[in-house]
């Protein structure tokens, strides 16, 4: 499998948060070519203010022994915000790819800054779960990132 594969399993996993009614972000995790886990955005469906699309995949992932963090992918379908940034800092992913970030740019500057290597595909399917989702929900949108 590659990139695109993986990416497409959180796109799955988006198209899944928006059929729930929740935001559309999926994200997969990928270790030596294999996925580890998948999960999907469920703040909206679980009333959650941690459950995005990559803390969700880490939470499937269950505990890892660090050894397996230094080897994975995590791909997500949204450019990660600051907590999804930080969790990939703290569990020391070395790779991240992107399905698009011209919806939300989250802090890629940062993950470069500490040597994680992002790679942003721009999937036109990303962006438009996403548009789908501001359209149809742009209050929750905005709440989910933070603005009034």
């Amino acid at each position: 499998m590659d990139d695109r594969d993986f990416l497409k399993i959180a796109i799955e996993q988006g198209a899944k948060s928006l059929a729930e009614g929740g935001v559309p972000v999926g994200a997969a995790i990928a270790v030596d070519g294999t996925l580890l886990a998948a999960g999907h955005n469920r703040r909206v469906q679980q009333g959650s203010v941690i459950r995005h699309g990559e803390t969700d995949a880490l939470e499937n992932a269950g505990r890892q022994h660090a050894s397996v963090y230094a080897r994975a992918t995590m791909y997500t379908t949204l450019s990660p915000c600051d907590m999804c940034t930080g969790a990939i800092l703290l569990y020391k992913i070395p790779r991240v790819v992107i399905g698009e970030n011209r919806t939300f740019l989250g802090n890629e500057a940062l993950l470069r800054e500490r040597g994680v290597e992002v790679i942003v595909l721009d999937d036109p399917e990303c962006k438009a779960l996403m548009d789908e989702f501001i359209r149809r929900y742009p209050d929750v949108w905005n709440e989910d990132i933070g603005e009034e």
